[in-house]
């Protein structure tokens, strides 16, 4: 057996592919045993962005021949991660999934409308970067829908992110509009593009590198829910530089291995006042003198992003 370093780009099920960069040489991969018996809260021990080790099956090396599905390799190591994302898995309140390891940034991909965006769920997601100390961007797709009636919605959209520090991008993968500044933003980097059902995320893809073919689906117009079109997380490689992890849409996204006294700490808008609360710790509900409620009776702190945060104040509780 040789073993060698190889990088996650699919993870479909109880099976990987797995590429040796530089290259772009995709073969497929399976577990050793002993790592998927191993405790852990997380449903999956290995997600595409890792760096692992693995043996090649006897006779085969990366220069004379790849593992086959026959004859696959196995992942005996994760190697150590600079970051990853993670969430709690849907109706499994102690168990999480971790949704891509290895990121330099995250494109959370948003729509005012088709479908409606959920404040509430995208902070979950911006909240998540910050711990895990993966950058953030919004993107706003379809923007080329968005008529005059939608002018003063998109505009409180941007009100509200770039005012808490995040970069909000108008694109749409229909017409192209925006499309060459994120393919700049994503050279050279391995980006995670996350969201719900629906907002395009496949498109974008498509829209950023022609030549790639990630499956693309429509609105559901009875809910204005987009249907699950990718069913894997994968990773592709952009013709223009850099790599992309493409997700399944997400429904739901709760928090993990965060303590009610920290949330704030992740919302980048309150930790910037809140050295001025007048009691330490300070949880930003009913302590006087407390100047990040000040902040939201200003309107300097939004009142949208607040409720958000009470919303995972309770969420903790329940969980607890």
């Amino acid at each position: 057996m040789k073993k060698t370093e190889a990088i996650v780009v699919k993870h479909t099920g109880s099976h990987y592919l797995l590429t040796v960069p530089p290259g772009w040489n995709l073969f497929p991969a399976v577990l050793r045993g002993r790592m998927r018996q191993k405790g852990s809260s997380s449903t999956n021990p290995v997600a595409v962005g890792d760096r692992v080790m693995f043996d090649l099956p006897d006779g085969k090396d990366t220069a004379s021949g790849l593992p086959d599905t026959e004859n696959p390799a196995v992942i005996t190591e994760i190697l150590p991660r600079k970051n990853y994302m993670i969430r709690r898995s849907a109706n499994l309140s102690r168990q999480s999934h971790i949704i891509a390891a290895n990121v330099d940034m995250a494109f959370i991909v948003v729509t005012v409308d088709f479908p409606e965006v959920k404040l509430p769920f995208l902070d979950r997601i911006l909240v998540t970067c910050e711990v895990y100390g993966i950058p953030a961007t919004i993107v706003l797709n379809k923007c080329d829908l968005y008529g005059p009636g939608h002018r003063e919605t998109v505009e409180a959209f941007h009100s509200i992110y770039e005012g808490a520090g995040y970069p909000v991008m108008d694109v749409s993968a229909a017409t192209g509009a925006g499309t060459e500044e994120l393919r700049k933003a994503c050279t050279d980097r391995v980006c995670l593009f996350s969201g719900v059902s629906g907002v395009g995320k496949s498109s974008l893809i498509k829209a950023l590198d022609p030549s790639l073919d990630p499956r693309t689906g429509e609105i559901s117009q009875s809910h204005l829910q987009g249907r699950h079109t990718t069913t894997f997380y994968e990773m592709y490689r952009l013709a223009s530089g850099g790599y992309i992890i493409d997700t399944p849409g997400i429904r739901g996204f709760g928090l993990v291995d965060l303590g009610r006294e920290e949330i704030a700490l992740y919302f980048p808008e309150m930790l910037r006042v809140s050295g001025d609360c007048r009691f330490t710790p300070c949880t930003h509900t009913h302590e006087p003198g407390c100047a990040v409620k000040a902040a939201v009776e200003a309107g300097t702190i939004s009142f949208e992003r607040y409720s958000s945060y009470l919303g995972m104040l309770e969420e903790e509780q329940k969980y607890r």
